[in-house]
């Protein structure tokens, strides 16, 4: 079934700028209100689910730390860590998602950078160039991690972390139109999964909508060990459950890390 020429960084760059028109969740700008209340030192973000992240995996001063929010568009979380005192960098593949984070920047006064690329290449940072790597859910769109960790190790400064999100890679067993249209766990796939080895063009536009974003599963292999084979050091761990799907009540649909380089 695979697709041959299929460029994920370039279609999913394309189903993200869709995203954006479609008001899905992960782009819908954060309010006024709570920028202002970051300003005040009232603020969370979300790094898996809809669960605030654990203040204490961050600095408990931001102010001028360097941030990246990597693969992080859609005006929520770099927008929230600005008003903070963060020195911010968003980083993302849609330029529609980072049009998100200069709205909300310009509205509120914030200052912040954005970036357009793919999360697998961050030549365009020197290394050590960042404090704090915040990278939300959102490895599914690359069919390769090693060289998002490593890239993340490089620019991080010694001492650095990094707070990283991923999908539990069981879900993917599952089959989607029983478990979102009926509750139904019906096991369909093998592990690792990937929407393009899986299903045709014109299967993926019947069964995720036309110009789905591509997904991947990794295994805790790629997302744990691969952390530890570039170097990183992980010193906390974190689950939460899917927000709404029904699997929820049987698993965690999402882990997080937090990973430190060594200095």
């Amino acid at each position: 079934m695979q697709d041959s020429g299929v460029d994920p960084v370039a279609h999913n760059r394309a189903a993200w700028d869709k995203c954006v028109e479609d008001g899905n969740e992960w782009s819908r700008p954060v309010s006024a209100e709570a920028v202002e209340r970051a300003r005040g030192g009232d603020w969370s973000i979300v790094l898996i689910g809809r669960q605030p992240v654990d203040r204490s995996w961050l600095p408990a001063d931001l102010t001028g730390k360097d941030v990246l929010c990597l693969a992080s568009g859609g005006g929520q979380q770099g927008p929230i860590l600005a008003a903070a005192g963060a020195r911010v960098t968003v980083f993302d593949n849609s330029p529609r998602q980072l049009g998100q984070d200069r709205m909300v920047a310009a509205r509120d006064g914030l200052d912040l950078r954005t970036v357009l690329g793919d999360m697998s290449d961050l030549g365009t940072f020197g290394d050590s160039s960042f404090d704090v790597v915040f990278h939300p859910v959102s490895n599914l769109f690359v069919p390769d991690l090693a060289p998002v960790w490593r890239e993340c190790f490089r620019v991080l400064r010694p001492g650095g972390t990094l707070l990283a999100g991923f999908l539990n890679p069981d879900v993917y067993l599952f089959d989607h139109e029983a478990l979102d249209e009926r509750g139904e766990l019906t096991v369909v796939h093998t592990l690792p999964y990937s929407d393009v080895a899986r299903y045709s063009a014109e299967e993926r536009a019947t069964k995720f909508g036309a110009g789905a974003p591509l997904e991947y599963s990794h295994t805790l292999t790629d997302q744990i060990a691969g952390q530890l084979a570039a170097g990183f050091v992980i010193g906390a761990f974190a689950e939460a459950p899917h927000q709404s799907n029904a699997s929820a009540q049987y698993m965690s649909h999402y882990f997080a890390t937090l990973a430190v380089k060594p200095g």
